[in-house]
Parts: C-alpha cells; structure tokens; sequence
C-alpha cells in the first residue's frame, strides 16, 4: 500500500491510496479458493473447480466484496498506522480502477483535536440551594381541595349566583342553524370560573333549576375553528340543576383518595416533589453557569465537517423562523452575513463543549448503562398513556433513538462528574428570592430584546390559532395551578365538551 498525504491540515487530512493491482488479484484468488471449497458446482467434485471455472462463475461478485473489504481494512490501517483519531466515518472515493490494475482511492479524514489533560480544580461555581416553605405547601394543598370539592344539589329554589355549578344541556347555533361540536349535554359548569367562552357563564348567574334560556356570545377571534372564529352564536340552554360546591376537608380521608396514608404524608409528598422541582431548576442554571464557564477556558479549534453540520442544522432553524416572522427580537435588523457569523459562532461553541464533556467522559470511563436507557425508556413511555408497550417496542427496535436517550443521560452524568472536582460554594436562598431573582433576569432579557427590535418597522401580529381546539363547544382553557404534585394528583373532573379559547 502507497500513501501519499495531500493535506496536512491540523483536522483535515486528505490522503491518497494506491492498492498494487498484484495484492488485489491475490485476494481475489485467496477468495475464490475459498468459495470454491465449499461450492457445489456440476461435473466438479467439492474443491476441484478449477480457478477459471470459479472466475467465470463467482468473479464478479468476488471481485467487489474485495474491492470493499479493502477499502475498508487499507484505510483503518492508514490511521491506525498514523494515530489518527477520526471524529467522524472518513470519506473514501475510489479515483481508478480497472481489472488488472492498481487500485487509487482517496480518503479523507476528519480529525478530533487533541485536548489533552483537563483539570477542574479551578472551576469555580456557585449553586443555589432551594427548600419549600411551610406556606407553599399549605398552598398547594388549598389548590389540591380547590381542585377535589364535591357539591351537591341545592334544596331551595334559588337563583344560581357566581361559584354555583350549573348542570346545562345546550344547542349552540349560528345563523339559527346548529353546529358541529356546539351541542351538550349533563355539562357542570362552575359559574365564574372561566371555562367557556367570555360572556356565556355570566348570562347563567341568576338562572332557576327548570329554567330555560338562550345566550348570545361571540366566538373569539383567535378561536380554534376557523369556521367560528369570530362569529355571534346563540346557545340555547336548559339549566336541569343547581348544585353548590362543598370544599374538601385536608385531613387522612382527604390524603387516602390521593393514594396516601396520611395527611402528614400527603405534606410530605409536596414537599418532597417541590424541593425535587427546585433542585432540578438550580441543577439546570448551575449546568449553564458551568457551561459558560468552560466554553471560557478551553478553546480549541473544531472538526470542520461537524461544525457545518451543526452550523446547517441551527440555520435552517433561523429560516424557518424568518419566514414565519418569528425571529429572536435581537437578530432584527441585523444582515445575513452577521447572523451567519453569529450563529457560525454558537455551532462552533455547541460542537466545542460537546467534544469537551465527550473527552471527559471517555477519559474518566463514564458510560450509560443498559439499565439506565430502559428506565429513560420507560419514562418517555409513561408520558403516553395507553400507548406504553408502542412505545417501548420503539424504542428497543430503533438504536438511533436509543442513542438520543443516551446523549442527555451521558452528558448529566460527565457534567455531574465535573461538579464533584470543581470549587462548588452552595447558596441558600429562599423561593421568593428565587423567583424574584429570575423574573429579574427574564425582564432584564426583555428589555434588551426591546431595546434590539426597536429599530425595526412594527408589523401586525399574526393571529394564533389554537391547535388543540378541534370542536366548536363554549369551554374554554382550563387555569392550571402553579404548583401540582405528583402524589396529589387527584382524578380532574372532565367536562362533556371540548375546550374553546386558544391555549396560550
């Protein structure tokens, strides 16, 4: 094998190969004697063909298995024989071959730079320590009750009033003639608690059991059906019942309807599951601090190939938002040529810091093991109830999403490694302090995003529409609680028809 290096770049070598044309035909008869051992071929005993007979029948197809197996064997030589560490699959194309002469391909490899020793030691970081109060989970169990009251029927015949809940059937129609979707039945309504559309709950405070009425409402705008948006509708509503809530008292009874022993359990639980929510918050803001930190200290230069890559991939991303005018407030007004460069600049940031950790890993032999994919597996499968086994099943067949399981769970763990060598001091903080901390830093960001969109024509917003809004009924998006755990997760009550407001 001849080699001869035609670029000497410090991450991109090209190299040309010459295969004497003698080795080849070598191979191609050390083969032939071997398919030629075993085949069965008339007029011939086992083994006794003659090689031009297993030529003629067997040559071609030969020829190319040794035409692969020695691209493939010469060019893991080469960089085995060089120390060359590729970063990614070298590029081989085969520049002249005939049959009966020499074999020229070139190859191409892109290199992974050498990093070398890493030392941590003096990173220094600071991590937040966040612990739920007293009065948070006191709050969180006021949501809990809010979300688990019963009712029951009122005796008296009195006028429904805000915080009633109304059990309506109802016909909505537009023009005098019924829509799809806009008819219910047994539906419980808790008067002011913005489950339908603006306007419809409020034409109900005042309304008797046995009462029949119609209420006229205009489908918003931005209402999920484009055949409604917009739209005046009359609901033609018959109130079968009036019923009061009945707040749910916090005691073991409560507890054990959520799965618990105990009241103090249940506290527990919330309180467990908001320090967990905290700690993962912090975890994650200390992950960028220590990202942002390392992208300071180590600079070295890229793989070419894989910085493209990466570039391509976050530029179609700054496209697709450019056509749908919704672009980072802070690239507004700037020229392709800076945007390329900019975004050219965090490909090569991602692609740095990946290499890193990569390096990290290995050198310290970090790795995701088979049990730590299956449970990654099974938490995505919990997230699609009813469809656990399909996703399981996904899973275990595909070893490219397999892989990207494995990314994040190899990264947290090089990035926990990491944490135990460097300088970490531990802040306490409260979870008022926390939150006012970040809606500072989230206004702070907001400001600048102003400041860089102002210079920029205003242009009309497009309105949303609500994807989630299939059917045309009067309900609208649920208020969701700032705060729900998971061992309270008590069965919602369903309402009978589809919501109606966009979802924000």
């Amino acid at each position: 094998m001849q080699v001869v290096e035609t670029n000497s770049d410090s991450l991109l070598k090209d190299f040309k190969v010459t295969i004497a044309a003698e080795d080849i035909e070598a191979r191609i008869d050390s083969r032939l004697s071997e398919v030629g051992a075993e085949a069965s071929i008339p007029g011939f005993r086992p083994g006794k063909a003659p090689v031009s007979v297993l030529k003629q029948r067997y040559g071609q197809a030969v020829r190319g298995e040794v035409l692969d197996e020695t691209l493939r064997n010469s060019t893991q030589e080469l960089l085995a024989e060089r120390g060359l560490r590729p970063a990614s699959q070298p590029q081989v194309e085969v520049t002249s071959y005939e049959e009966g002469n020499d074999l020229e391909y070139d190859v191409s490899v892109e290199l992974l730079p050498d990093i070398g020793d890493v030392d941590f030691s003096n990173v220094e970081l600071e991590r937040d320590k966040v612990t739920a109060t007293d009065t948070e989970v006191d709050e969180t169990l006021e949501r809990l009750a809010e979300q688990n009251k019963q009712s029951q029927a009122v005796e008296s015949a009195r006028a429904a009033k805000k915080g009633d809940i109304v059990v309506i059937d109802f016909v909505g129609k537009i023009d005098d003639v019924a829509f799809d979707g806009g008819t219910g039945n047994d539906v419980q309504l808790e008067l002011g608690a913005d489950q339908f559309i603006p306007g419809f709950e409020d034409q109900l405070v005042g309304a008797k059991a046995g009462q029949s009425l119609d209420v006229s409402v205009t489908f918003p705008d931005d209402y999920g059906s484009a055949d409604l948006a917009g739209k005046d509708a009359v609901f033609n509503c018959e109130v079968k019942e009036l019923r009061e809530p009945i707040a749910a008292e916090m005691n073991d009874e409560f507890a054990a309807t959520l799965g618990l022993e105990s009241l103090d359990s249940l506290k527990d639980a919330i309180r467990e599951q908001l320090n967990g929510e905290y700690a993962q918050f912090t975890g994650e803001k200390a992950k960028r601090q220590l990202l942002d930190k390392l992208s300071d200290q180590y600079d070295f230069d890229v793989p070419p190939r894989m910085l493209d890559a990466e570039f391509d991939q976050i530029w179609k991303q700054v496209e697709d938002a450019r056509e749908k005018d919704a672009m980072d407030p802070e690239d507004h007004g700037k020229s392709e040529e800076e945007l390329r460069e900019q975004y050219r600049d965090i490909a090569a940031r991602r692609v740095r810091l990946g290499l890193l950790l990569s390096h990290v890993g290995e050198s310290n032999q970090l790795s995701v093991t088979q049990e730590e994919v299956n449970q990654a597996i099974m938490q995505q499968a919990r997230q699609m109830p009813g469809q656990e086994q399909q996703v399981v099943d996904f899973y275990r067949s595909n070893t490219e999403a397999q892989a990207s399981l494995q990314a994040p769970i190899f990264e947290d763990k090089v990035v926990n490694f990491i944490f135990e060598m460097a300088k970490v001091t531990e802040r306490e903080i409260t979870p008022a302090e926390l939150r006012a901390e970040t809606e500072a830093e989230a206004e702070a960001n907001t400001e600048k995003s102003k400041e860089a969109a102002a210079d920029k024509p205003k242009k009309a917003a497009p309105k949303k529409k609500a994807a989630a809004a299939k059917k045309a009924s009067p309900k609208a998006a649920a208020k969701k609680p700032a705060a729900k755990p998971k061992a309270a997760a008590a069965k919602p009550k369903k309402a009978a028809t589809p919501k109606a407001k966009s979802a924000e």
